[in-house]
């Protein structure tokens, strides 16, 4: 599904556009599958079609690899992407652990080519803007809380144990698959320093599981050298109500409420500063009373026109890695989620 969001939006017409995308090549598990999707998602483009993805990577006129495979897949696509000298853009969450991670970043290096987690959250207007604004306006201050939760009802018990949401070897559970996306909003609250220099938080961490799989996960995060704190919950058996908040961020002179259909697909943000009689006048804790700055954003396409655009001028100005999310930041992210799946016992094939 989300390959099929990303092509549609590479090909999409919308104001302030800089580059071109041309969809050279699909590979595919079979050319019927692979001339299906490109009939219908990209039906004015004229792709080859290919019956595997070792024929994608080798052909030459391909510029850069979109993977949007299931988890567990990543590390061997990127490995054999790289290893064509191909660049690539691979989906969340990038791997299924740290050291994969390392190991897809060092394989670049080696071939130097580019390599990039396709974490489209972070190339979104809203996410950049609410981050200026929390720390270089600081316009509640200095932040010292935050949290986010996603849940999404995926009926697990539904699925087929093939389903990459029950397949373990695929990355199934609810951390590597949403849980990415309270991470990224919790460490865009609490982390003030640029992508990929941010420090390793402390962190206390349970996760549910059922069958095997990974179904809650909760954590508490705390970075030592500024006692910020955050909270970052994930559930794949129940689902919030879209349009509502689903994350906060504490200054110490005011509020952010984040606002959308999920964490994944933000649509405004509401900045209320700290009003000087709000701890004497309870009332004022009652929402009609707040007196909050809304800052909404239309969407455009699927949102993933951000994502493909800093890509494309990445590889154009002949960087090696995201200028938005560097491979030291995914790591980073890894490390995280390594640490809270070894607390909550959750392991996967081969570790």
């Amino acid at each position: 599904m989300i390959s099929s969001w990303f092509v549609e939006d590479l090909v999409l017409e919308w104001e302030g556009v800089k580059v071109k995308h041309i969809i050279q090549a699909i590979g595919s598990s079979s050319l019927q599958k692979g001339q299906n999707f490109a009939a219908k998602y990209c039906p004015k483009q004229n792709p080859r079609i290919y019956d595997s993805y070792v024929k994608l990577y080798l052909d030459d006129e391909v510029d850069i690899v979109y993977i949007g495979t299931p988890h567990g897949y990543h590390y061997r696509d990127c490995m054999e992407a790289i290893a064509a000298g191909k660049n690539v853009l691979c989906e969340k969450a990038f791997t299924l652990n740290a050291k994969q991670a390392k190991e897809i970043f060092e394989a670049a290096r080696e071939k130097n080519v580019y390599v990039a987690e396709a974490m489209w959250l972070r190339h979104r207007p809203l996410y950049i803007e609410l981050k200026r604004l929390l720390h270089e306006e600081k316009v509640i201050g200095d932040v010292f809380r935050a949290n986010c939760d996603f849940a999404s009802d995926i009926g697990l018990a539904t699925l087929p144990a093939t389903s990459r949401y029950r397949d373990l070897s695929l990355g199934a559970g609810s951390l590597l698959d949403i849980g990415v996306y309270s991470l990224t909003w919790m460490m865009l609250g609490l982390n003030d320093r640029p992508a990929g220099q941010g420090e390793k938080p402390n962190i206390l961490a349970a996760q549910s599981h059922e069958d095997g799989i990974e179904v809650t996960t909760n954590a508490i995060l705390q970075y030592p050298s500024t006692n910020r704190q955050g909270i970052v919950t994930t559930t794949n058996k129940a689902s919030g109500p879209p349009g509502e908040v689903f994350a906060v961020i504490h200054g110490t002179e005011g509020f952010v409420e984040v606002e959308g259909r999920a964490p994944s697909i933000p649509e405004s943000f509401t900045v209320y500063p700290k009003q000087k009689d709000w701890a004497a006048d309870r009332c004022l804790h009652k929402r009609e009373k707040w007196q909050g700055q809304r800052h909404e954003y239309a969407p455009i396409g699927r949102g993933f026109v951000y994502e493909a655009q800093n890509t494309a001028l990445d590889i154009l100005a002949g960087r090696k890695e995201s200028s938005i999310m560097p491979g030291a930041e995914t790591i980073h992210i890894m490390e995280m989620m390594d640490e809270i799946r070894r607390q909550g016992e959750t392991v996967y094939p081969g570790e």
